[in-house]
């Protein structure tokens, strides 16, 4: 039964990690700030949760758990309110909004990619 309890919460402690590898890599590599907003706030909600469950199966079923839990209840409504009402301030307070940064600027840059690629096929 200890294997099982060790497996299970060390499976969700490294789906946390993975989740905030993927935040970080959002985070630092998405232009736009409202991109790199969501990427940190689903982030910070999965990941923590996850994690926080792997401790609560590590610890058991014990007063611990239960603080566990009120402190997942907790990230689950602050962090989304707290993510939405920064963007909401950033949509109200840019001027720029319709210029947003984007990784191809230009529709052009992509099809002439695609026109590449697909020459490339035919010619194998």
């Amino acid at each position: 039964m200890e294997w099982i309890r060790l497996v299970i919460g060390a499976a969700f402690l490294l789906a946390g990690l993975i989740i905030f590898t993927v935040e970080l890599y959002g985070v630092f590599h998405m232009n736009y700030v409202l991109n790199r907003m969501q990427a940190a706030a689903m982030g910070d909600t999965l990941g923590i949760s996850l994690s926080l469950v792997g401790l609560m199966i590590f610890s058991g079923l014990n007063m611990t758990t239960l603080k566990i839990v009120l402190i997942v209840v907790f990230l689950w409504f602050s962090s989304p309110v707290a993510s939405h009402l920064l963007a909401r301030l950033e949509v109200t307070t840019n001027e720029d909004i319709d210029k947003r940064a984007t990784v191809y600027e230009d529709v052009s840059i992509l099809e002439a990619e695609y026109d590449k690629a697909s020459e490339k096929k035919e010619e194998l």
